[in-house]
């Protein structure tokens, strides 16, 4: 789980790692107040769990306490990447002298945890790491051995951080491991022109495995950006929204994943991740259908299914009453393989939707989809 800006710079806060002064609302005139109560001028920040805010006109700086409240009513309902905006946080303002990059993240194929961290922070820190890598410090972490002030000091020393950062990269470890995170960054850790180091931005991602042990965020808790994505959450689906025409729907993390890759390497942009698990019922395939259908951006879709557990003629079955119920304008494209694959592909012709055809491999059946982004 994701959490907002304004979420992980309080669960920073908690752990003794110093931010600005902040609030958030969800109305233009409270945003007035708080500006009012920060001093006058304030960061406007629009609350979205996404990159490029800033560049999307997202991240504003507000003289006054009139324009906190002129700029709170122009971000409030904008669209950044698909995330319709509706609370912003307003902070105070910082005179910064550096920006720095600090993440720890978790290396799953080596298991363990990565810190990254730069001396080069701010909002092109993605370009930085593609075109001069070395600028990018990453340092692997045992998990059982932890980030001590000794390690820190070398994540630091290594990066060409100041030795202030030291207790920041010590605190943010113990963000990741008290709240059971698989993601902590700080873009940027500011030093301040007065020689304080603050994190100006943040970002957690907690681990869903591990919410039993994390009372805060239990299920009402969670609140979406997108429509789309608190419809799937409701039915119990992994969805993800993306930004793309083509949906895509599959049995397995790994598969949903390759199949975005496929799509993509086809010419078309994937509309969600959408895992229906390698168990899923037909009511399962039908409610994952009826979401991605719900998705005024989505010009075809892509089921691919490999059956293990889940029997493709349940599949099948699934997609039928999802037609039966939802009543699609949009065209499908169909990849079974597997367990009882010949019986779901029997069940399709037997329904004869004019808006579904088959494939038989998944480069077959992205190429189709994709095709039908301009064809419809």
């Amino acid at each position: 789980m994701d959490l907002y800006e304004h979420e992980a710079r309080a669960l920073f806060e908690e752990h003794g790692i110093p931010v600005p002064r902040a609030e958030v609302t969800d109305s233009p005139q409270e945003a007035r107040a708080i500006a009012r109560r920060l001093g006058g001028s304030a960061v406007v920040k629009a609350q979205a769990k996404t990159g490029g805010r800033g560049k999307a006109g997202g991240v504003r700086l507000a003289a006054d306490p009139a324009e906190a409240e002129r700029t709170t009513r122009r971000i409030l309902g904008m669209d950044i990447k698909g995330h319709r905006v509706g609370r912003v946080m307003l902070a105070q303002p910082v005179d910064i002298e550096a920006e720095f990059y600090v993440a720890y993240v978790l290396d799953r194929a080596a298991g363990r945890f990565l810190a990254i961290a730069s001396a080069v922070g701010g909002m092109d820190i993605e370009e930085v790491a593609a075109t001069r890598p070395e600028a990018v410090v990453r340092v692997p972490v045992d998990p059982a051995e932890g980030v001590t002030s000794a390690t820190a000091g070398a994540i630091a020393q290594a990066a060409g951080l100041p030795p202030q950062t030291v207790d920041v990269l010590v605190r943010l470890w113990e963000v990741l491991v008290r709240e059971d995170a698989l993601l902590v960054e700080v873009n940027p850790l500011v030093r301040t022109r007065q020689g304080q180091i603050l994190a100006l931005d943040g970002k957690v991602t907690l681990d869903d495995n591990a919410r039993f042990r994390q009372a805060r965020w239990g299920a009402d808790s969670i609140s979406y950006d997108d429509p789309l994505e608190a419809a799937a959450a409701a039915k119990g689906l992994t969805y993800v929204k993306l930004d793309g025409e083509v949906g895509i729907i599959g049995n397995g993390a790994g598969l949903v994943m390759s199949t975005l890759d496929v799509v993509a390497g086809c010419g078309a942009r994937p509309a969600n991740f959408l895992d229906i698990g390698g168990g899923a019922s037909a009511q399962v395939m039908a409610d994952g259908l009826s979401v991605i259908l719900s998705d005024p951006a989505v010009k075809s879709v892509l089921v691919n299914v490999f059956g293990g557990i889940t029997a493709c003629d349940a599949v099948a079955d699934g997609i039928v009453r999802a037609l039966d119920e939802v009543r699609p304008t949009k065209p499908l494209v169909v990849r079974l393989d597997g367990n009882n694959a010949a019986c779901g592909r029997t069940v399709l012709d037997e329904h004869a939707h004019p808006l579904v055809e088959q494939a038989t491999t998944m480069d077959g059946a992205a190429r189709r989809a994709a095709a039908l982004v301009n064809t419809g």
